[in-house]
């Protein structure tokens, strides 16, 4: 039998838009604390909003996960306000497309600036928290790019790569902690990362919502402590 959800805190990247944001509404429906993060705060205002109106407590942190002490203070007022976290949710990324000859040399940086070290910061600065519970889970969002690269995608593949391989190395190390670390690799799902406004409402339909992914990191998260989904993939049934 699974576990409840009830009354624990998650902190949440990435959470103004997106898979960031219908995952903080599904965690609020089931009883969870949320601590939002993201860079613009209108944004993160109208994500807290929508949580205390499905009964749950909200907290948020305008932040620059690329900027260490940025994230450092986000995560102590977190904290302060919400408490500790039993949950972390590595959502917030960036994309660069384009040939590897195209792409400028400063957006291969920053892609890593933001996904890889971004990653980094806040799985850092959140889980001395966990390894005091003795407890936790850690999700981090990769994409199918970090399990196969694809043309057009070197900076981004390679950025969601690396997060791979961080989450399979920090796994092994925690778990005598009893803290969870896995990571969840969706193909496309239609949000302003992997479409912009290119979608019209009806083809959009086609591709996977971010509510399927927040539904699915719900379910993974009420599963029974002894036992956890290292990796996993998720495609659309059918966009053609």
């Amino acid at each position: 039998m699974g576990q409840s959800l009830q009354g624990k805190v998650a902190y949440i990247t990435g959470a103004g838009r997106g898979i960031g944001r219908a995952t903080a509404l599904e965690l609020a429906r089931e009883g969870v604390n949320v601590g939002l993060m993201a860079r613009t705060e209108s944004r993160l205002e109208k994500t807290a909003e929508n949580v205390r109106a499905l009964g749950a407590e909200a907290s948020y942190a305008v932040v620059d996960i690329s900027q260490e002490e940025e994230v450092d203070q986000a995560v102590s007022k977190l904290k302060e306000e919400l408490g500790a976290a039993d949950i972390l949710i590595n959502n917030a990324a960036i994309s660069s497309r384009g040939s590897f000859l195209e792409i400028d040399p400063q957006d291969w940086k920053k892609t890593i600036e933001v996904n890889v070290f971004g990653t980094y910061h806040v799985t850092k600065a959140v889980l001395p928290q966990m390894i005091e519970k003795d407890q936790g889970d850690i999700i981090n969002i990769s994409s199918s790019n970090g399990l196969k690269g694809t043309a057009g995608s070197t900076a981004y593949s390679a950025s969601k790569f690396a997060v791979q391989g961080m989450t399979e190395a920090l796994m092994q190390e925690v778990r005598r902690n009893n803290i969870r670390v896995s990571t969840l690799n969706p193909s496309l799902v239609a949000t302003e990362l992997a479409f912009g406004d290119k979608l019209d409402e009806q083809d959009k339909e086609k591709y996977m919502q971010p509510e399927d992914i927040a539904e699915y990191i719900a379910a993974q998260l009420k599963l029974h402590p002894r036992i956890f989904i290292k990796t996993s993939l998720q495609w659309a049934t059918n966009p053609f």
